[in-house]
């Protein structure tokens, strides 16, 4: 857990600047200037206008005057409605009410009367209802009821649980992973897609989606597809429209007749879904008792079946079952009157009702008929029978071994009276068929221990009399099984198509598939109608197929490679580190994320490898069409006069940053025309790559020649980059020197640069002093990276530390992180709300909350402000005599007679003139005269009115934030390997840019290594992700 520490910062009211002669203390606001001026806001449109309406102030500091913005933010004010104080961010924060942070959550000011907060309304349905039991109805729902008992029978005990175990074992370790993700951040609402897609990414997440929607939507096609199997096999057999002529091949019509009530079906759902999903909500419950009823009554009657089993006797011609519904007797002659004659059966097999067996099938001549019991019971021991596997071919007669039956072969018109397979069966087609119910495994031992074998193997109930199998066993009838079941796959149904329009719609809003775009509409409510087409559509797709057996297949296989992919993203982003992959769940580990990877992949190909084939390219295809790198850096490089990179620390530093992962885009600038510098563009680009490979750094390197460097720059921060390359951080260095340059273009290239990184709401990375930063070679064996939190800008302070910690370089350091408190925040309650956000980003570091207090102006920063001002102006009046004397004399410099070899910040960049001829005619009007002299009127003349000069206040404090940042900063992380700082924007009126960099200067005072840290606007590091 971290570590807290609320540290007072008390005031020096005598400090050592205090104390140089000449220099007392001055109150600014006790001058005949404290009554602040309406264009001395600094918060203003850059017109003067007020902002005092700020959602991120307290109301305490509105009461104040003069006081409206806290003095120890003042180089912050501007931007306070975009980038909050971190007491104001932490508050909302951590009231976190399950809606996606957003901008909404920042349109109300703080009050300091303590107004009620909205506490969000509870969920409808919790855990049991919303979660547990909707998944019970789809586990114990159409495979169970309509399929189980034949893969029981089929594969025998011992392997259907091993079918059940492999098919648990993947999902389980796929729930290990789930969870992982779940415990990877706070988990808003939005569904399984909205968590998958916010914790892996979104060419995962994507991928994830449409393979758990098609799943989801072939799920509505078999739900379906086993209710009108129901209706037409058990309900109401004679609702049947269309009939074979050939009794050997009734399954063509009954093909045709699933077909057209399965259109039907789900046409009518699909309307109800339409009309609104609060029905379907409303029969929600109705549905899920059934299901519980139904599975109750399979328990009850296995219990019952132990001291009296139900009578449902199977009729057997030899070792062959017979197809009960054909006859009413089971034997080969009844008794009438007193007479002898043949039975229905003989009739079937003779032809005729006569007594004579010259026309009758000789395996029926050969064999008798006798009468087994079928469902013995859990007392008879019938279990010892169903251990091993009986696996038949497509139209084997389904036989009982023990029982005496003669090795001859019958008429092949006679084989619609047994009762045959209707498909080939192996271990790789049970699995495809069992995987979307993946039951228990008690059912698999109470089926086999209750059943007889032959009736297990008779898929449709044709021993039984068209009886649903599983209905057979329950208590207190089989109408309970039958109706429980239909209503179960008919709610299935309607969750299906209720569920999976909402995921395409989520994907289709989430616009990583352009095209898809379109089903992010719907209706006015937001029920996505054009979502519902598609997928019944595609559910259509499932429906026409008209097999259960066949339609189970392709929905395990979407399903399985949506797990593979969620184990795969959660085994890859836990190898690789990713940032943003930091999971609480104790329990997990990458290699079972890779080995429910390895089992999902191995039960694609054991189910159908045709299907996994596939299934795995649409996937490959998802993943590649939205595929998205990860950060990308964009480093800006300067250049000497030998076109040799003057600061390859910053390439060092991007190579530590990116950890020997991903790509890194490095540009450069040189001044001058293309056709006359392209080759020393190639060369310097040569030179480029070839420190990228000594610092090793891996990626792209782009010169551009532009008669600016301003103008390069701006370039290179729009165009590079394409797709999933295309850069969302900018590195660049920091202008040395540019105290000592008379030419003011050496810094306002600089803050023209930060100014284009705002504005493409890109990230910003400023190192200072960047020389002393270590090299690749060197190791930190302990340290500090100390973080100075004082806005919210994206949470880019934070990610940063944890990229450094895994190079080897800053691994051993320790994270600290600190944060001000203002006289109006609540240390305390700043400490418990930054321990729950820490908690929530899954950071471990130690926090310190530094409290400073509203101080006065000190005589040191008033005579900082006063000294940096007279220096701005005193540059000014050098700038305009010099700019006087050119005039006069009349030079012009032609800027083509020079190759000038610029690069970024370059002290030698001059403004673009048109060439003009060597010599003027100047020609003076009166009102140019009066300009003029009026212009050099309101210059200062002497020095001594130079001298004169008082300070801005709005100047005074932003220095007085500066100075007082600097002090607390020095003083608690003087010893720290680097400290990252929020860097303050540049002022939006560009007349004080100068003085900007100044500030930047104070702040960063007496530290060695400092990263200057803007963000981009957009949230790099969340509590979801």
């Amino acid at each position: 857990m971290p570590h807290f520490t609320v540290v007072p910062v008390e005031d020096n009211h005598t400090s050592n600047y205090d104390s140089l002669e000449g220099i007392n203390w001055v109150d600014y606001r006790d001058t005949g200037q404290g009554s602040r001026d309406h264009n001395d806001t600094v918060s203003s449109d850059g017109h003067g206008q007020h902002k005092e309406n700020s959602p991120f102030l307290n109301s305490a500091d509105t009461a104040n005057g003069n006081d409206y913005y806290d003095k120890n933010l003042a180089l912050f004010e501007e931007e306070l409605d975009i980038r909050p104080k971190v007491s104001s961010l932490l508050n909302r924060l951590v009231n976190y009410t399950n809606i996606t942070q957003g901008a909404k959550e920042h349109e109300e000011a703080e009050s300091a009367d303590g107004s009620k907060k909205k506490i969000p309304k509870a969920p409808s349905m919790g855990t049991l209802m919303g979660v547990y039991l909707p998944c019970l109805q789809n586990i114990f729902g159409v495979i169970l009821f309509l399929r189980m008992t034949w893969i029981v029978g089929t594969a025998g005990i011992m392997q259907s649980l091993l079918i059940v175990l492999i098919c648990c074992c993947c999902t389980m370790l796929t729930a290990i992973s789930m969870s992982a993700i779940a415990t990877n951040g706070v988990v808003p609402a939005g569904g399984a897609y909205f968590m998958i897609s916010r914790s892996l990414g979104p060419e995962f997440g994507g991928a994830v989606g449409l393979c758990f929607y098609l799943g989801t939507t072939f799920a509505a096609a078999m739900y379906i597809l086993g209710a009108i199997e129901i209706l037409l096999k058990y309900i109401v057999p004679q609702a049947a429209i269309f009939h074979s002529s050939d009794v050997n091949d009734m399954d063509s019509a009954m093909l045709n007749n699933m077909r057209v009530y399965g259109t039907l079906f789900l046409s009518f759902m699909a309307v109800v879904v339409f009309v609104g999903v609060k029905y379907v909500n409303k029969f929600a419950s109705l549905f899920l008792a059934c299901v519980i009823i139904s599975i109750l009554s399979i328990y009850a009657g296995a219990i019952k079946s132990i001291f009296d089993p139900p009578e449902f006797p199977i009729c057997m011609l030899g070792n062959r079952t017979l197809s009960r519904d054909l006859f009413d007797v089971c034997a080969k002659t009844v008794v009438q009157n007193n007479m002898t004659v043949a039975s229905k059966l003989w009739e079937n097999f003779c032809s005729t009702a006569n007594m004579t067996m010259e026309t009758c099938d000789e395996y029926f001549t050969h064999n008798n008929v006798t009468e087994i019991q079928g469902i013995p019971g859990l007392a008879r021991g019938i279990i010892r029978d169903n251990l091993w596997a009986s696996y038949m071919e497509k139209g084997e007669i389904l036989e009982k071994p023990g029982l005496p039956s003669e090795d001859v072969h019958g008429s092949l018109g006679n084989l619609y009276l047994y009762v045959s397979s209707d498909i080939a069966t192996s271990f790789t087609v049970l699995v495809g068929i069992f995987f979307p119910s993946v039951t228990d495994f008690s059912s698999v031992v109470l089926f086999g221990a209750c059943l007889e074998g032959v009736v297990l193997r008779d898929k449709f109930g044709d021993a039984v009399k068209k009886t649903l199998v599983v209905g057979t066993l329950s208590w207190p009838s089989p109408w309970v099984i039958v109706i429980g079941s239909f209503f179960s796959t008919c709610g299935a149904g309607l969750q299906s198509l209720t569920g999976a329009p909402r995921l395409l719609q989520a994907i289709a809003k989430d616009n990583i598939i352009p095209f898809l775009r379109v089903f992010g509409h719907g209706k006015a409510n937001g029920e996505p109608t054009w979502a519902l087409l598609l997928t019944g559509l595609i559910a259509e797709l499932g429906i026409l197929i008209a097999s259960l057996d066949m339609v189970a297949p392709i929905l395990s296989m979407f399903f399985l490679m949506c797990y593979l992919f969620v184990n795969l993203a959660c085994a890859v982003q836990t190898l690789l580190r990713t940032p943003n992959w930091r999971p609480r769940f104790k329990y997990y580990h990458w290699a079972l994320s890779f080995l429910g990877m390895s089992l999902c992949l191995a039960l694609m190909f054991i189910s159908s490898w045709y299907y996994a084939l596939v299934a795995m390219v649409i996937a490959g295809m998802i993943y590649k069409y939205i595929e998205y790198q990860g950060p990308q850096l964009l480093v800006l490089l300067k250049l000497d006069e030998d076109l040799h990179v003057k600061y390859p620390r910053l390439l060092t530093f991007a190579s530590q940053l990116k950890a020997g992962k991903g790509l890194t885009i490095v540009g450069s600038v040189i001044q001058g025309n293309y056709l006359e510098t392209f080759g020393e563009a190639q060369a310097s680009e040569q030179a480029i790559k070839n420190m990228m490979e000594i610092e090793k750094v891996k990626g792209f390197c782009q010169v551009i020649v532009a008669n600016k460097v301003r103008d390069g720059i701006a370039h290179l921060i729009q165009s590079c980059g394409l797709g999933g390359m295309k850069h969302n951080t900018v590195v660049m260095g920091w202008p040395y020197g540019w105290r000592q340059s008379e030419d003011p273009r050496a810094w306002k290239t600089f803050i023209n640069t930060i100014r284009c990184t705002t504005a493409a709401h890109l990230a910003l990375m400023v190192p200072k002093n960047v020389s002393f930063y270590p090299s690749n070679h060197e190791r930190f064996t302990e340290g500090h990276v100390d973080v100075w939190w004082i806005v919210h800008d994206g949470g880019m302070l934070m990610l940063l530390p944890f990229l450094l910690k895994q190079h080897k370089v800053w691994r051993k350091c320790k994270m600290r992180i600190f944060t001000v408190a203002q006289m109006n925040d609540n240390s305390i309650q700043m400490k418990k709300d930054l321990a729950m956000f820490l908690y929530q980003l899954r950071i471990e570091a130690e926090v310190e909350v530094v409290e400073m207090h509203n101080s006065d102006i000190s005589a040191y920063t008033y005579e900082r402000t006063l000294m940096m001002e007279q220096r701005s102006q005193m540059l000014r009046q050098m700038r305009l005599s010099s700019a006087e004397r050119d005039r006069e004399a009349q030079l012009v410099k032609d800027r083509h007679s020079l190759i000038r070899m610029g690069s970024l910040y370059s002290d030698e960049e001059e403004e673009v003139v048109e060439s003009i001829p060597e010599k003027i005619q100047m020609t003076w009007t009166k009102d140019k005269y009066d300009a003029e002299r009026k212009n050099r009127h309101n210059a200062p003349q002497t020095f001594r009115e130079l001298i004169s000069i008082k300070p801005d206040q709005s100047n005074v404090r932003r220095m007085h934030t500066a100075v007082k940042l600097n002090e607390v900063i020095v003083n608690r992380s003087h010893d720290a390997k680097l400290v990252l700082l929020n860097m303050p924007g540049p002022p939006r009126n560009s007349d004080g840019d100068e003085n900007y960099m100044e500030f930047l200067e104070v702040l960063t005072e007496g530290l060695e290594r400092v990263l200057l840290v803007r963000g981009g606007g957009r949230e790099v590091i969340t509590i979801y992700s």
